[in-house]
């Protein structure tokens, strides 16, 4: 059976409100609740993995409450998607996004 490749995707920010930090990045899904389940991969994912990214670094260090989460857009097709995340990463030039 063939892989569906449009499905739909959500564009997002997570922003820290004590600094105006920010993050971009995608998830699939376009329902509200698929970028609440992210954002807490997100959170979980720093606080138990101990990675040294940026927006791990951040979420620990302000905690988990001072970061919000905006849809910006739901793309449809995997492709897409990351075409957009990228060009929004370039043009918004985010402070939380691993170099």
């Amino acid at each position: 059976r063939k892989k569906r490749s449009d499905r739909r995707h959500i564009v997002y920010m997570l922003q820290n409100v004590a600094t105006g930090d920010f993050y971009i990045g995608i998830t699939q899904g376009f329902r509200k609740q698929d970028l609440k389940i992210r954002v807490q991969k997100h959170i979980r994912r720093a606080l138990t993995e101990h990675k040294s990214w940026t927006l791990c670094d951040a979420i620990r260090s302000y905690g988990a409450e001072s970061f919000v989460a905006q849809e910006l857009a739901i793309v449809r097709g995997k492709v897409n998607a990351h075409n957009l995340e990228r060009q929004l990463i370039g043009e918004c030039l985010p402070t939380l996004n691993t170099q």
